[in-house]
């Protein structure tokens, strides 16, 4: 077998592992069929169905336009890698996947070929969302839906609400509450049936509009105006180098500042604090490397970021970060790295360039959603 063949036979096991690791999570996370439950069946499989098409139906999407306009720039690249992933014991909320991505086998040549290549994706996936999301708000089933789910609601009736969120209710399970973003918000309200729309906790066992949600989340993450991220590329063709590390720079660091608040906060005992704190910084010592500072100066910004974070939490003891968020930002400082390379032939963007440029920061900002999910035990 050749080395062509070989890659893709590579390829198309993983797309159809990525199915099945999907289709598992959304069995479990829409209607509450785990594999390991030992009362699995066929159908419950197919029930997850309606969570990974359309979430992998976007996906797919994305990365086609990525593929689809390197070729037509004439710029060698695969086909998707799919990247399955599915652990129910230790992730209460685990999606089935971290995505997908292509490999552009050599370097991009212009900056226009570079911007092209890298708003592709986004822009296509977005359309494939809103398709979905359209298709979700509209056809909601009846409310009483909810109690097929949770059969233990029906004896509160609709206002189960009321009753079912308390502290104690249940014992040993998860309380998955989805956040929201403008977007998402804009279209429950002009598109859904109100007696229909879900409440914010039970929304994760209706597939599409979770589909649909999820990759409002990566698209936005996608389009975050750092490094070679797709809003990368998008950042460094409108503003060029000099604008797009200082946009790079901001971002990131306000992003790991959000993302960190209430990591480290007056709460801990004592004893904690000791071991936490120097963790805690280290941690963002290592992240903030990715702005390639002097290390003095790397060590000052993380522990001036950790005071300013400590200060805020002791103030405003409400306002939490999204713990999360860390983790992708170590990956932007450690791995995708904070500034775009520059390209090697410069040109200015066209006016229908700029326009899809702006177009992309602005489902940034309807898109982003700064707690995507809060996970809490009964």
């Amino acid at each position: 077998m050749n080395s062509e063949r070989k890659t893709l036979l590579i390829q198309i096991i993983l797309f159809l592992v990525t199915l099945l690791t999907t289709t598992l999570a959304g069995s479990e996370l829409v209607f509450g069929k785990s594999i390991l439950s030992g009362e699995y069946t066929w159908d419950d499989f197919f029930q997850g169905m309606n969570y990974s098409v359309p979430f992998l139906f976007i996906l797919s999407v994305h990365e086609f336009g990525h593929y689809f306009t390197a070729r037509y720039h004439q710029v060698k690249a695969s086909l998707p890698y799919y990247i399955p992933f599915y652990l129910p014991i230790l992730f209460p909320f685990s999606i089935g996947t971290f995505g997908a991505l292509i490999r552009l086998r050599e370097q991009v040549p212009s900056l226009k070929k570079n911007f092209d290549i890298g708003i592709a994706g986004p822009l296509a996936g977005f359309v494939a969302a809103m398709i979905v999301l359209v298709w979700g708000f509209t056809h909601l089933p009846p409310p009483e839906y909810i109690f097929t789910i949770h059969p233990d609601y029906e004896k509160f009736g609709m206002d189960y609400a009321q009753f079912v969120y308390q502290p104690g209710y249940l014992q040993g399970g998860f309380d998955i509450s989805l956040g929201n973003n403008l977007l998402f918000e804009a279209m429950s309200t002009l598109l859904a049936d109100p007696t229909r729309m879900p409440n914010a906790h039970e929304i994760i066992h209706y597939p599409w509009l979770l589909a649909g949600y999820l990759s409002l989340v990566f698209t936005a993450l996608n389009l975050m105006p750092i490094g070679q991220l797709d809003g990368g590329h998008v950042t460094y063709g409108l503003f060029g180098t000099k604008g797009h590390r200082l946009i790079a720079i901001t971002i990131f660091v306000l992003f790991v500042f959000f993302a960190g608040l209430g990591t480290v906060h007056p709460g801990i005992p004592a004893d904690e604090m000791i071991i936490s704190v120097p963790l805690y910084i280290g941690f963002l010592y290592f992240t903030l490397k990715g702005l390639k500072l002097y290390w003095q100066n790397t060590l000052i910004a993380a522990l001036t970021l950790f005071i300013l974070q400590y200060l805020v939490v002791w103030l405003f003891p409400e306002l939490m970060g999204f713990g999360s968020w860390l983790l992708f930002a170590f990956l932007l400082g450690r791995f995708i790295g904070i500034y775009h390379p520059p390209a090697l032939v410069e040109e200015p963007l066209s006016t229908g360039r700029k326009i899809l440029g702006w177009l992309a920061l602005l489902i940034l900002i309807t898109c982003f959603t700064p707690v995507p999910v809060e996970i809490n035990p009964f």
